[in-house]
C-alpha cells in the first residue's frame, strides 16, 4: 500500500498526494513519458552524474538567491513551465498557479491552450504571465493569441519547436481513455467516479472547463474534446527556421525558443533573433531515447552562452538540482510536473510551499557551497562523478 505523507515536502510527497485525488487518466497524462519512459528518467537520474563543491570557513552570512530572467526580477533562478490544460488538475489551475509564483515573486509561464485566459491569470495574479505558444497551421489564428497576450501585458514569449507532431505516450494509451468509443467513455467515467475530490473541485467547481483563449476567438470549440481534437489538428510539421524570423517580426518582447537539444539548433534559434533558448526534450514526452537535458547544457551553454540567455527545464526535483543547472552554465530552471503535482495534491497553499522550499533548499545549498550570489556559480564549483 502506497504511503502518503500527511505533511508533505518533497516533490515526490506532491506527487503521490496527486496521483491519489485525480482520475487515472489525468494523471497519466502529466506522468508520463514517451515510449519506454527512458529519457523521462534520465532527465532526473542524470543529475546524480555532476557532485557539488563544499567550501568551508566562508562569510555566507549574506547568501542572495535573487536573480533576473528574461529581465524580469526574481528571487531565485526558477520559473514556472507551461502545462496545456493545468485547470484540470485543480480548479482554475492555471489562476492558482501564477498567484503562487507571485507569492514567492517567480515568473510563471501560461501555455496558450490552457483552461484560464491570459486576461483571467493577469487580472488574478495583478501582473502578466510569459506566453507560451507553438506554431499553428492556422497563422491567422496564431496571431491573435500573440495579440491577446501582448494586449494582457505578456512581455516574454516562450515559444516550443519540439512539437511537429505528438509523441507516442503508451500510458495515454493503457489507461484506456484514448481508446475512445464507448469503452473509453466508460473507463473515463470510472475513473472520474473513483475521484470524488477532483470531480467537486474541478469537474463541478472548476468550470467552464474549455481553453480560455479560444473562447470568444473560436466559439465552436466550447467544448473541451473538442477543443483537443483541434489543438491536435494544428500541429504543424513542416515548421522550419524561417517561420522562426518571421514569429521574431511579430513579437516585440522577449522570445525564449524553448525544445532545444543541439549546439547548432541552439546556435540556429540564436541567429534567427530569439533572446534564449530553453534546452529540453519536452519532459520527455516526445522522442524517447534522446540526451537527457543536462547533459546537453554544458555545449549548449558554451555555444550560446554569451550571446543570449539559456534555461533548462526537465528532471529539477529541488534547490540542489537548481544549484547544479545553474553552474553549469543555465540562467534559471523551468519545472513543469513538479509544480503540477503540488497543485494537484495541496492546491496553491502546497505549490506556494514547495516554492519556498525549492528557495530554501537553494539558499542553504549556496552557503554550504561558500557561495553569496547567484552569478558566483560556475563550472568551477561542480564537479563531475565517474559512474561505474
Amino acid at each position: 500500500m502506497e504511503i502518503v505523507n500527511f505533511n508533505p515536502v518533497t516533490v515526490d510527497d506532491y506527487r503521490r498526494r496527486a496521483r491519489r485525488r485525480l482520475p487515472r487518466f489525468l494523471f497519466d497524462f502529466i506522468d508520463c513519458g514517451a515510449n519506454n519512459e527512458a529519457t523521462l528518467a534520465r532527465n532526473a537520474t542524470d543529475f546524480d552524474g555532476y557532485q557539488l563543491v563544499q567550501r568551508v570557513m566562508k562569510d555566507v552570512s549574506q547568501v542572495d538567491t535573487r536573480t533576473t530572467l528574461a529581465g524580469q526580477p526574481s528571487s531565485m533562478p526558477l520559473a514556472l513551465a507551461p502545462i496545456g490544460m493545468a485547470g484540470l488538475f485543480a480548479r482554475r489551475g492555471e489562476v492558482q498557479a501564477a498567484m503562487a509564483a507571485r507569492s514567492v515573486d517567480i515568473p510563471f509561464t501560461l501555455s496558450a491552450f490552457g483552461i484560464s485566459s491570459t486576461e483571467e491569470v493577469a487580472l488574478a495574479s495583478g501582473r502578466p504571465a510569459w506566453f507560451q505558444l507553438y506554431m499553428l497551421k492556422d497563422r491567422d489564428l496564431m496571431q491573435a493569441l500573440l495579440e491577446r497576450a501582448q494586449r494582457a501585458g505578456c512581455t516574454t514569449l516562450v515559444f516550443a519547436v519540439d512539437a511537429p507532431l505528438t509523441g507516442f505516450r503508451t500510458r495515454v494509451f493503457r489507461n484506456g481513455v484514448a481508446a475512445g468509443g464507448r469503452v473509453g467513455k466508460i473507463s473515463k467515467a470510472a475513473q472520474i467516479l473513483s475521484s470524488p475530490h477532483w470531480l467537486l473541485n474541478v469537474a463541478i467547481k472548476g468550470k467552464p472547463l474549455s481553453i480560455g483563449n479560444l473562447a470568444d476567438l473560436r466559439p465552436d470549440l466550447n467544448e473541451l474534446d473538442a477543443c483537443k481534437a483541434f489543438i491536435e489538428s494544428q500541429y504543424d510539421p513542416s515548421v522550419t527556421w524561417e517561420e522562426i524570423a518571421w514569429l521574431r517580426s511579430l513579437w516585440p518582447g522577449k522570445l525564449l525558443i524553448k525544445g532545444v537539444l543541439e549546439t547548432d539548433d541552439a546556435v540556429a534559434a540564436i541567429d534567427v533573433g530569439a533572446d534564449g533558448v530553453v534546452v529540453s526534450n519536452h519532459g520527455g514526452r516526445q522522442l524517447d531515447s534522446v540526451a537527457s537535458t543536462i547533459s546537453r547544457l554544458p555545449a549548449i551553454a558554451a555555444a550560446v552562452g554569451e550571446r543570449a540567455e539559456v534555461y533548462l527545464d526537465g528532471g529539477v526535483r529541488n534547490g540542489l538540482d537548481l544549484l547544479k543547472a545553474v553552474a553549469l552554465g543555465a540562467r534559471g530552471v523551468l519545472i513543469g510536473r513538479p509544480w503540477v503535482w503540488a497543485l494537484a495534491g495541496g492546491g496553491e497553499e502546497g505549490l506556494a510551499n514547495l516554492l519556498t522550499r525549492f528557495q530554501h533548499e537553494t539558499s542553504i545549498g549556496m552557503a554550504l557551497m561558500g557561495i553569496n550570489q547567484v552569478g558566483q556559480l560556475s563550472p568551477e564549483v561542480i564537479e563531475r562523478v565517474e559512474r561505474r
